[in-house]
């Protein structure tokens, strides 16, 4: 087997829960093959397609490395695609970028959570006990 429609492939690599919501997923316009967008569900994809998947909140980044007969368990969909996502960052935001500009508003509940907090620790790294 040398392609595979892309419908298809989302579901076996277990991208998608459902066929239909591979397929749905592909028409909406939310799949990039090789940078152009795919407009139908039949597309066909071979080993080294780079694929733009845009799901919810985020973007996977997946290179075809296979196909599979059936839908398998998910470390045999894993053989399926290398995932070329960049690692998010996940370093906490610096406090002090909580603070405003002058006559920038009021800070909002959560800033001001994150500044109290941060007020906090600097009072208890200088306090001299």
């Amino acid at each position: 087997m040398d392609r595979q429609r892309i419908d298809k492939w989302l579901w076996h690599a277990r991208v998608v829960r459902t066929r239909s919501a591979a397929a749905a997923l592909v028409d909406s316009g939310l799949v990039r093959v090789n940078s152009e967008r795919v407009g139908q569900a039949s597309r066909l994809v071979r080993p080294g397609d780079v694929l733009t998947i845009a799901l919810d909140r985020n973007v996977r980044i997946l290179k075809v490395a296979g196909f599979a007969e059936r839908r398998g368990s998910a470390t045999l969909a894993r053989v399926l695609f290398e995932d070329m996502t960049p690692v998010a960052d996940t370093t906490p935001p610096d406090p002090r970028s909580a603070i405003r500009e002058g006559g920038a508003g009021r800070p909002t509940k959560r800033e001001r959570r994150v500044l109290d907090a941060w007020r906090a620790t600097e009072a208890h790294q200088s306090d001299p006990d």
